[in-house]
């Protein structure tokens, strides 16, 4: 019975150094393939979420992005909504932001890109502060914290 074991122990291992040998030189082709499959996607804590509602200017367009809430196992109390500029991007910057389409205005934001100095004047009690506020490769990025109460 011993003898049994270790023959098959060893047949399983140079099986799997086969297989190894096999499939390494096509892991990129794979890794490509896999990413692509529908339950693949990115966390929007890292992306920012996606893009709610976008107001283009004749130089500039804003994209609002839906709120994050998202954690690892449930959505979190605190959260955030993140603005991206792109294009020609204005020294500074002046908006005034409706996140939740409610028809009325959340809060105004301020970002004079110069000084990279940003402030903020809130309008709704579920808007907290400003947690990022910086250039981007393809503009200007700030990131408004939220509550859900």
């Amino acid at each position: 019975m011993k003898n049994v074991r270790i023959i098959a122990g060893i047949c399983w291992a140079i099986a799997g150094l086969i297989l190894i040998i096999i499939l390494f030189p096509g892991l990129n082709s794979f890794s490509v393939s896999f990413s692509k499959l529908p339950f693949m996607k990115l966390n929007p804590r890292y992306t920012g979420g996606e893009i709610a509602t976008q107001l283009i200017s004749e130089k500039c367009t804003l994209d609002i992005r839906k709120p994050v809430f998202s954690g690892l196992l449930k959505e979190r109390n605190s959260g955030f909504v993140q603005l991206d500029w792109h294009g020609t991007v204005p020294g500074i910057i002046k908006d005034s932001i409706d996140y939740d389409n409610d028809g009325k205005k959340d809060f105004c934001i301020e970002v004079n890109r110069a000084k990279s100095e940003s402030g903020i004047q809130l309008y709704n009690s579920k808007v907290k502060k400003i947690l990022i506020s910086t250039p981007a490769s393809y503009g200007w990025a700030v990131r408004v914290g939220l509550s859900k109460e």
